[in-house]
């Protein structure tokens, strides 16, 4: 049986069904995503969607959803399912599913009377196409299939409405069809591998509800514009293939080209090979270069998740060339900052006071099995970075005359713990920030290695000695300290204190920290973000937006930081620790079948049963667990 399996039982349930996702990428940007049983339960669903550049460079659903009906002896079973407003279902297709599972590509197996037809789909890499296939294994009688778009047309921030101004005109193309329901949109092709009967009937499909955005207190009711629908026969045995994209193709390559890119996957037989190929759908490859989203479905490249991901979604799957390509590209943006202060486009937030220093790290971790290419290569940029912080011509970070680096955040987030609440800081994290300073020790150790720079020694000493005197309260480390505000919070920024390659702590205060995560903070799914003896621990991400944003930061789980965790784990007890990290891992795994399958999602509840939130598929996450996977092996 495949690893990630789910049989009748579990599809057929739609309370268990539609809390499971499935996500597959084209490396572009573009995805193709839905639950395991084909309806969609967020406004982020859909066939096809991709960045559309020409009008604004966000994510754009094109084709939403793609019914399919069977049809014997004029008996019509349509395999389709919706959710329409006050939870209705129609239709009910989920009963003729008899097995999920996701080796290679997801498949999907139905059961009509003495009907058994199976659906696979995958994403062209590099091109915004989505191709699924219909294979007929059994079958006693003469057999067609209707095959019925829903088009939306519409940014994924937004639904549709039905109205007059869509354009419902079709043109025919090879054995299939191309429309735009708007300018400036492109034209959607949907053609087949055999010639369709296409029958146009415009008509608005009305109230589809998405329980996730109902959930989180956005807009959740959608109409969708059907055109028509396409019938083709199909005898036992036979494959069809459907494909959407942004432009022509010849049916008669259809076949090649699926088993062109069926031969480029790589099987989830296991945890690593499934965050393996999360990994690599992290990538976004485009003229200007290429870089990591920071999650799906909802993030673009944001500089800090870009840089702590770097590592675990390249080395750690063996794949060098990615990790220089991503790098290579940051590099590009890094210099613009810090000759013009230039804000990237390409790379959102790299101004905040601790991205670079995250680069820096990621170039230590390259360094670490590959040192002569890594100065070769970056050695230039790690000094212009730590030299752009000396130099006090970072827009948003100060070196004090101890040597540490100091943020402003009272009226603006400087750190990740980023949730607004009417324009302020919801956590204001202020002044002398922990991780921001163990980043900035690291960073300067690591530029002292690589240079023989006797003045940047004297400064790694003396920032040493600062960083201990300012936030070693002799227990553990304060979160952030501005003047006399001591900010004694346990959260687990203190971590990166140990973990990082150098530590500016003795032996025995990184013990403490690491005996205070371990008894506060620690869950089998990662860190909390916050002690449950504080006063402000908010668990669950629950609730409207303003209740969701006043909960981020305060109490959920943030599962990447569970790398930074294990590191130090490991670096204290060394193989004594490797049974206890193991044992993490297995909390971890758990989730490969419950929520997007095969990846994992951007934070959990604080307390059990740890029920995942946020985005389905984040990038910190999925790498810091294979760091440490990679680690184990």
């Amino acid at each position: 049986m495949d690893y990630l399996n789910f049989d009748k039982s579990v599809l057929a349930n739609l309370e268990k069904s539609l809390t499971k996702e499935m996500l597959r990428t084209n490396r572009s940007g573009a995805y193709n995503s839905t639950t395991l049983v084909d309806c969609n339960t967020r406004k982020y669903h859909g066939q096809l969607v991709v960045p559309l550049p020409e009008i604004d460079g966000d994510n754009y659903v094109l084709l939403s959803s793609l019914d399919e009906t069977i049809i014997q002896h004029s008996a019509e079973f349509n395999l389709g399912v919706h959710q329409y407003k006050g939870g209705q279902i129609s239709p009910n297709g989920h009963k003729y599913i008899r097995e999920f599972s996701c080796n290679v590509i997801s498949k999907t197996i139905y059961r009509v009377g003495g009907v058994i037809i199976s659906k696979e789909r995958l994403m062209v890499k590099n091109e915004p196409r989505t191709i699924i296939k219909y294979t007929l294994l059994d079958a006693h009688s003469a057999t067609t299939i209707r095959f019925k778009p829903f088009l939306a047309f519409r940014s994924v921030n937004a639904l549709s409405k039905e109205n007059e101004n869509a354009n419902t005109d079709y043109q025919e193309v090879k054995n299939g069809i191309k429309c735009k329901l708007y300018e400036p949109f492109p034209f959607l092709y949907m053609q087949f591998s055999k010639a369709p009967h296409y029958i146009h009937t415009p008509y608005w499909y009305k109230g589809l509800e998405y329980e996730k955005e109902q959930e989180r207190g956005y807009d959740y009711l959608e109409d969708l514009m059907v055109p028509g629908y396409f019938e083709i026969p199909i005898k036992k045995g036979e494959s069809i293939y459907f494909t959407t994209g942004l432009s022509e193709i010849a049916p008669r390559n259809l076949k090649t080209l699926w088993d062109t890119e069926l031969n480029q996957r790589n099987p989830r037989s296991d945890m690593f090979n499934c965050l393996k190929n999360a990994a690599r759908q992290f990538a976004k490859q485009q003229k200007e270069g290429t870089y990591l989203l920071a999650g799906y479905p909802w993030f673009k490249t944001r500089a800090r998740d870009e840089f702590i991901s770097l590592p675990g979604c390249t080395l750690s799957i063996d794949d060098n060339d990615m990790f220089n390509q991503v790098a290579s590209s940051a590099v590009t943006e890094i210099k613009k900052f810090i000759e013009k202060c230039e804000i990237s486009p390409l790379i959102e937030e790299i101004d905040m006071p601790d991205a670079l220093l995250w680069f820096v790290w990621a170039i230590q971790m390259y360094y670490e099995t590959n040192k002569d290419d890594a100065l070769a290569k970056y050695k230039d940029v790690v000094l212009d970075i730590v030299n752009f912080y000396k130099s006090q011509r970072h827009p948003n970070a100060t070196i004090r005359d101890n040597g540490l680096i100091y943020v402003t955040g009272s009226n603006k987030p400087m750190t990740w713990m980023n949730a607004v609440e009417d324009e302020m800081p919801i956590t204001p994290r202020s002044g002398y920030v922990v991780e921001h300073n163990a980043l900035w020790y690291n960073a300067l150790c690591f530029a002292a290695e690589i240079t023989s720079d006797t003045k940047l020694s004297a400064l790694t000493e003396k920032v040493k000695e600062s960083f201990v005197n300012v936030f070693w309260n002799g227990f553990y480390l304060y979160d952030y300290v501005d003047g006399t505000n001591r900010n004694v919070e346990v959260r687990p920024n203190m971590i990166y204190a140990v973990s990082l390659p150098y530590s500016p702590l003795e032996r025995s205060q990184q013990k403490s920290v690491v005996d205070i995560c371990t008894r506060e903070l620690l869950t089998a799914k990662g860190l909390r973000s916050l002690s449950p003896k504080s006063g402000f621990y908010r668990p669950n991400y629950v609730g409207g937006m303003k209740e969701r944003n006043r909960n981020y930061h305060n109490g959920p789980v943030w599962p990447y930081m569970t790398g930074a965790y294990c590191e130090a784990y490991l670096k204290l007890h060394k193989m004594g620790g490797v049974s206890f990290v193991e044992r993490l891992m297995i909390g971890m795994e758990a989730e490969m079948k419950k929520l997007c399958v095969g990846t994992l999602s951007e934070l959990f509840d604080g307390n059990p049963p740890y029920k995942g939130h946020g985005a389905m598929s984040y990038a910190p996450t999925v790498a810091e667990v294979l760091r440490i996977l990679k680690q184990l092996m």
